[in-house]
């Protein structure tokens, strides 16, 4: 892909997540703090509780590496839940970058309430050009964010530059199943306003030809069907409150799409988990 189609992805990522609706329904149904896929441990778990899962999850893993005066770039931070967890549990110093200025206000009027602003910064921009110098943190951690990027090589290119050499990549993303056909997932990428999805051999081929090492995927794609049905379930319940707040059209779509994406989990179309490496 051209930086021309990163650009204009990043566009539309900026439109898509700066709208009151979008903003409303993930604020209202999925919560507001960390709006990723979930971790369940039943059928019937709160979307909230299943997501900050996924947080501890993926925290573990990078926990040997983060600390007092150590620093992460949260690539897509959303409303910045992640941010606030790890800068509690670790007191590391958090580069939040987002391209959502309504996330953005929002993250940064949690941060002030909570007593993080000294420690996290969030700044407004995209991840195909990130605003830092080279080798500059320690973890570089992203959550169902790379989705959205128009150059998911550019991205991970981008991604590794700002590592610093020892430190650790982790992210998480919504990828297509290997073997599905483009035109069973046009319906899903036309829902996201993305062109398509990368798939878990895209990233392991990427990562190892960005040089890096220890290179792992854990497979947690079971929970993706849940997560979907629980997202349905929460809107049905939620719906009546959600009046003025997201637009009668917008809740209709919602309905349509979010069993649309819990059939394509049952088909077999789609793929998520967490993948970490490690910068030489």
């Amino acid at each position: 892909m051209s930086e021309e189609n990163a650009t204009q992805a990043a566009d539309v990522a900026r439109d898509y997540y700066n709208t009151r609706d979008v903003d409303g329904f993930y604020a209202r149904i999925w919560g507001g703090e960390d709006i990723h896929t979930g971790i369940y441990d039943h059928h019937r778990e709160a979307v909230g509780l299943a997501s900050r899962r996924t947080v501890e999850r993926i925290a573990d893993l990078v926990a040997d590496d983060l600390g007092p005066g150590r620093s992460l770039l949260d690539l897509g931070a959303g409303y910045g839940g992640a941010a606030r967890y790890l800068a509690r549990r670790f007191g590391c110093r958090i580069t939040a970058l987002n391209i959502s200025r309504l996330q953005n206000e929002r993250h940064r009027a949690l941060n002030a309430e909570q007593g993080f602003a000294g420690l996290i910064e969030v700044v407004t921009g995209s991840f195909d050009d990130i605003p830092a110098a080279d080798g500059q943190f320690d973890v570089v951690w992203s959550q169902e964010a790379l989705c959205h990027s128009g150059d998911r090589a550019l991205t991970l290119g981008e991604a590794v530059r700002v590592l610093a050499p020892g430190g650790r990549l982790v992210f998480t993303d919504l990828m297509a199943a290997e073997g599905a056909r483009p035109a069973a997932l046009r319906p899903l990428c036309d829902r996201l306003r993305v062109k398509d999805l990368a798939t878990a051999g895209f990233y392991r081929e990427r990562l190892t030809g960005l040089g890096l090492t220890e290179v792992r995927f854990e497979d947690l794609g079971a929970h993706l069907p849940v997560h979907y049905r629980r997202l349905t379930e929460e809107l049905e319940l939620t719906g009546p409150e959600l009046t003025g707040v997201i637009s009668e059209e917008y809740l209709n779509s919602l309905r349509e799409n979010l069993p649309l994406w819990a059939k394509a989990c049952d088909d077999g179309l789609l793929s998520w988990g967490i993948f970490h490496a490690r910068k030489p």
